[in-house]
């Protein structure tokens, strides 16, 4: 009868661990596959896109195009084999909240593509807050407008 009763209470036990540590993960994902990010502003209007039988041309001045480097920060949207098209901002207002900037960053050697979650003033002037969607950190530092090579007008996969 003890024995019984000791399996039951580590029964027991077990079932409300497991339970507890099931409702965390649950918990975590359901805060990363529910929350909606900014969308980026429209670059490319309608009336600048031309359908043929043969063809799609996009008439956008300026435009770059690029590949990226599979690092998993901005999965799924920029993946590897993924081309990105791209503008050159003029103007700090030309970048907002929820577009994907490719800037130089001091943390590293090679360009960086992130989503944009935060735009300010400080002491030094106008600058943009990062972050890739794939990860839980924002990038360290502020990005200052000299620093943003190119704005992600569209994604070709």
């Amino acid at each position: 009868m003890k024995q019984t009763i000791i399996l039951g209470l580590m029964l027991l036990v077990f079932g409300w661990l497991a339970n507890d540590v099931y409702s965390d993960v649950y918990e975590h994902q359901s805060v990363f596959t529910s929350q909606e990010l900014i969308s980026p502003g429209d670059r490319i209007q309608d009336s600048q896109i031309s359908v043929y039988d043969d063809r799609i041309v996009i008439r956008l001045v300026g435009a770059n195009w690029a590949k990226y480097t599979d690092t998993n920060s901005m999965d799924p949207l920029l993946d590897y084999g993924a081309t990105g098209i791209e503008v050159r901002p003029e103007s700090k207002e030309d970048i907002q909240v929820g577009d994907v900037i490719t800037y130089n960053a001091d943390w590293t050697d090679n360009l960086v593509a992130h989503r944009v979650i935060e735009t300010g003033y400080d002491s030094e002037g106008w600058y943009a807050n990062t972050k890739g969607d794939n990860v839980s950190f924002a990038d360290p530092g502020k990005t200052r407008f000299e620093d943003i090579e190119w704005i992600l007008a569209g994604v070709l996969y």
